[in-house]
């Protein structure tokens, strides 16, 4: 969602030649394969299979992947996005090379070292030639940090590109009827931060609070790999099979979940890109963490966080909303769909 609308930008200019390499981190066909289908994506041009193992494995593996890439086409940059393992992997292994860094969607910090990709943001951050940023918190959290202003661009959400420029395909898309739900008749919850998923009483707090929740509206529940294999693991897979008014669906496209985003009454979720996108869309938002890196979602947008798993303070919250609406937020500065336009200007000024 974030590499499409930079590329598409940069394909349009005869004198830059944009490559995309694949780590292998995310892929299957759920959470990958259809994306690039979805996105109007090319095929990679490298695809370096590196999945599976520890964080320390896959890191060394795309390095050492990466470096031959680096070494057959000797970029003039190497741009990475996000804050997954990937993304400090590759910007390492430019920086090792001599090549400069371009990273998309710097200087967000939630605060808490805890997380690994609060890590990976950081050290990226740190070692990168360019930082592209979404919101206001993200220059504040640089200039704290004594990076150069120099390298620093307010550019905008690329995510919210991809969601401009593929929203008018949704009208095609049939998701609520094959789940057979109504607009605005529904709770759609994702789960998967190994805070919340990884440890047994948590994911039974969670169960607690989908039981809860299902009293109010039917509740859409695409489950995650990872989250899937821990309800397994504890043996509660059957107990959140068994609720009446949960569904449990595997991974959506980015289209059909995009469309389950917009119709939803209200969304519960720990990830970042949900908040994002829920928030141009003006659909309330549950945060369950401790923090966001994402604090213009809430200071502006329709996001709340909630710092814990506790079933009352959740419920209490989701039926004010479900009952009201929930705040009317706005829509953050230069989340446009523009954003992938500035990045590709900056860079074909800088190295052309």
């Amino acid at each position: 969602m974030k590499v499409a609308p930079i590329h598409r930008c940069l394909q349009q200019f005869e004198d830059i030649e944009s490559k995309i390499v694949h780590t292998g981190q995310h892929y299957n066909q759920q959470m990958s394969g259809v994306f690039f289908e979805q996105l109007e994506l090319a095929e990679p041009d490298y695809f370096l299979g590196i999945s599976g193992g520890s964080q320390t494995e896959q890191m060394a593996g795309i390095m050492l992947e990466f470096e031959k890439v680096l070494k057959i086409e000797n970029p003039d940059v190497v741009l990475v996005v996000g804050d997954v393992t990937s993304t400090i992997a590759c910007a390492l292994t430019a920086v090792q090379q001599k090549i400069p860094v371009a990273h998309v969607e710097a200087g967000l910090r939630s605060g808490d070292k805890r997380m690994p990709e609060e890590i990976n943001r950081m050290m990226t951050d740190c070692i990168s030639d360019h930082l592209f940023v979404t919101e206001q918190s993200a220059l504040e959290n640089l200039k704290r940090e004594n990076i150069s202003s120099d390298k620093i661009h307010f550019v905008g959400n690329v995510m919210i590109d991809s969601l401009v420029y593929h929203r008018p395909k949704l009208d095609e898309i049939k998701i609520l009827e094959t789940f057979r739900l109504h607009a605005k008749s529904y709770v759609l919850i994702t789960m998967h931060r190994p805070g919340n998923v990884d440890h047994e009483e948590n994911l039974k707090k969670i169960l607690k609070i989908v039981k809860q929740l299902t009293f109010e509206q039917t509740v859409l529940f695409p489950v995650h790999p990872r989250t899937l294999k821990n309800m397994v693991r504890y043996g509660l897979s059957g107990e959140f099979e068994n609720i009446p008014g949960l569904q449990i669906v595997e991974p959506q496209g980015y289209l059909e979940f995009l469309k389950l985003i917009e119709n939803a009454s209200l969304i519960i979720t720990d990830s970042g890109g949900i908040q994002e996108e829920s928030t141009f869309l003006g659909i309330p938002c549950i945060t369950l963490r401790e923090n966001t890196e994402r604090p213009v979602t809430i200071e502006t947008g329709t996001n709340y966080l909630l710092e814990n798993l506790e079933t009352e303070p959740v419920m209490t919250l989701a039926r004010q909303i479900l009952k009201t609406g929930g705040k009317k937020g706005g829509i953050p500065a230069l989340w446009d769909g523009n954003a992938a336009e500035r990045i590709a200007g900056i860079l074909r000024e800088k190295y052309n």
